[in-house]
């Protein structure tokens, strides 16, 4: 963890001369960062926020929101550093109330996903907080739906397939894709989104590494492989539905597909909240593997 520190020091470093756009290394790192603050295991969550929090990481952000704003490179780090301090408040045992509020909040999330699963009939499935999680718990549905062999239901072939899918659909993706740099940075484009080089780098990162999946990549995965993917979570609407034959590539209201896909959306479940689970049958064969997984 003092190399990492170290690293992270450097990297988020204003005053060390950088590129016009982060560098792989720096996204891997930071990656692999928000992996550990969402892992289940508390431990390596407060070893990782102790780390964050000795570096006075909100100091360094105002330091970096300080450059110019012609510095791509430094606000993409005031950016990343923002938000690596508030994952590390999450876990700072500093403030009673607000812990006992988002316990609160996390409690009434699950109540309403629970309410809204046994009215379809549907069992929560846990999938690993690993940052595959959208592509396991797509992956488990595909199986169970016939669409893909369980030998291949992983969450490496969905990435590939999410990621191939955005790749060859430019069009359909870019104006959902911020620029990585900011939308009024160098590198970006005129609207603020990704340029070309950057959506390239963008699908090669998903389909290669653990970073997350999210709204585009249900789209993409519902369309790559003609399923309805029913989206269930804690707010308004309980169930959103990404219907492949609908050009949107989302609706909020049940479609007619029988070839449908069930997952839960967690903004607050582990970690840093940000998660998916597979949403299996109620049958009597899976309340046993609830149990016993």
């Amino acid at each position: 963890m003092g190399a990492k520190k170290n690293k992270l020091k450097r990297m988020l470093s204003p005053t060390t001369p950088p590129p016009v756009e982060p560098s792989a290394d720096d996204d891997e790192l930071m990656d692999d960062l928000f992996a550990q603050l969402d892992s289940r295991d508390g431990a390596v969550r407060h070893e990782s926020a102790t780390v964050l929090n000795e570096m006075q990481i909100d100091k360094v952000a105002d330091q970096l929101e300080s450059v110019p704003k012609k510095d791509g490179k430094a606000r993409h780090k005031a950016r990343q550093a923002r938000k690596a301090a508030a994952l590390a408040e999450t876990y700072a045992p500093t403030d009673v109330d607000a812990d006992a509020r988002l316990e609160r909040a996390a409690k009434d999330e699950e109540e309403q996903i629970k309410k809204t699963c046994d009215e379809l009939g549907l069992l929560l499935h846990e999938i690993n907080p690993d940052g595959h999680c959208l592509f396991s718990a797509v992956a488990d549905q595909l199986a169970l739906l016939g669409v893909l062999p369980a030998s291949q239901a992983t969450y490496a072939v969905c990435r590939r397939a999410a990621a191939d899918f955005i790749y060859a659909h430019p069009d359909d993706f870019l104006p959902f894709l911020p620029s990585e740099v900011g939308e009024d940075a160098a590198g970006a484009t005129e609207a603020g989104f990704m340029s070309r080089g950057q959506f390239e780098r963008h699908c090669a990162r998903m389909r290669d590494t653990a970073i997350w999946g999210g709204e585009p990549e249900v789209v993409a995965l519902s369309k790559a492989y003609g399923v309805a993917i029913h989206v269930v979570q804690g707010g308004q609407p309980p169930v959103v539905v990404h219907d492949p034959s609908d050009p949107a590539g989302k609706k909020t209201e049940a479609a007619g597909d029988k070839r449908t896909a069930y997952i839960s959306y967690h903004r607050r479940l582990y970690g840093l909240g940000e998660h998916y689970n597979s949403l299996r049958p109620k049958t009597f064969a899976n309340s046993l593997r609830s149990v016993f997984q």
